[in-house]
């Protein structure tokens, strides 16, 4: 199973973490199916960019990603070109490192 390695954020999950899941799982299933409460305010139905995220290894083995996140991703704050909406990117077969950005557009999070 491939391995998912959170770096380091200082909310979300201070001291990073490595998880092992299925291939065909998105990150942020993953994510949140391990304690790392990555924000998704649509409820994962592709319609906002809380749950942004930059895959700074691994990207080329994720799911090509749709017109419709692509622009949304042109919304999402600190965009990268290895970026995704960790709602849509589904798990290959190869480990990925993610950075899940300092902030989101997000002003009314429960969590701030």
């Amino acid at each position: 199973m491939p391995q998912l390695i959170f770096l380091p954020h200082e909310e979300i999950c201070p001291e990073g973490a490595v998880i092992e899941v299925p291939a065909g799982t998105t990150i942020c299933n993953a994510a949140l199916q391990n304690g790392i409460e990555i924000e998704h305010a649509c409820e994962k139905s592709c319609a906002c960019t809380t749950c942004h995220v930059i895959v700074r290894e691994g990207f080329d083995s994720l799911n090509e990603a749709n017109e419709e996140e692509e622009d949304l991703l042109d919304k999402a704050w600190g965009l990268e070109p290895d970026s995704r909406l960790s709602c849509q990117a589904v798990v290959g077969n190869e480990d990925l490192v993610i950075e899940i950005p300092k902030y989101t557009i997000n002003m009314v999070s429960e969590h701030h």
